[in-house]
């Protein structure tokens, strides 16, 4: 079990709590992603929710959207136990263990979605590849939208995005604990890139309507649609 799949396992029973300490206005940017799926509530649209953790945004779609057929995939088998409790009782939602690397999407995908996630992918041609992936999953007309953190354009910009971070998370965890766990894997663990390279990608690869839907410091909800007529 590598690294970041046994930081998750070991974190899932106190994830939702921990979330809320450390990421910005975390329900607003789920807000923000999943209001901006275009499609009438009614519609029994097909989702794909990558690094679903705990079902927070999986859980909002269906409230959204009950007719949704939601696919929730995780690499830890914990995360997933805790999401199909939050979850429990919801019809036409599914859950898969894999890692980004190995899971196969079902095409014909009307959106995929994902939340503090892709990240982790290592390397900005991992992180291109695996758009262009769910670029081709997706059903014309469907939509990719990620909420992550990410890279500023440049240095001065990102060291003002790590301190009004980190002043947030003084607000309710202690600098020893900020400086000591949560810093560090940061460093350790996440690979984000620059906000303005990620957009550019998705452009490249055929989406369309590219836009950053919310941004606060260094976490931003941003995505594209798949155009009418492209298969």
């Amino acid at each position: 079990m590598d690294r970041i799949q046994r930081h998750f396992e070991e974190e899932a029973d106190e994830f939702d709590g921990i979330i809320l300490r450390l990421i910005p206005y975390y329900p607003e940017m789920l807000e923000a992603l999943v209001s901006t799926l275009p499609f009438e509530a009614s519609r029994p649209i097909r989702v794909t929710d990558l690094g679903c953790g705990t079902g927070t945004v999986a859980a909002r779609v269906k409230a959204a959207f009950p007719n949704a057929l939601v696919t929730c995939v995780d690499i830890a088998a914990n995360m997933l136990e805790m999401a199909k409790k939050k979850l429990a009782g919801e019809p036409g939602v599914r859950f898969v263990q894999a890692g980004f690397n190995h899971f196969d999407f079902d095409a014909g995908q009307d959106a995929v979605v994902s939340s503090l996630a892709l990240h982790h992918l290592v390397s900005d041609g991992d992180k291109r590849d695996f758009y262009r992936k769910i670029h081709d999953s997706l059903a014309p007309g469907g939509v990719f939208y990620n909420a992550d953190v990410v890279l500023a354009a440049n240095d001065g910009l990102q060291k003002t995005a790590m301190e009004k971070w980190k002043a947030f998370m003084l607000k309710s965890v202690s600098r020893d604990e900020i400086e000591g766990k949560w810093l560090p894997k940061y460093y350790e663990e996440d690979r984000p890139a620059r906000l303005k390279d990620q957009l550019k990608w998705l452009e490249e690869i055929g989406f369309a309507d590219v836009d950053v839907i919310w941004k606060t410091y260094n976490y931003a909800v941003y995505g594209g649609s798949k155009p009418e007529g492209r298969n």
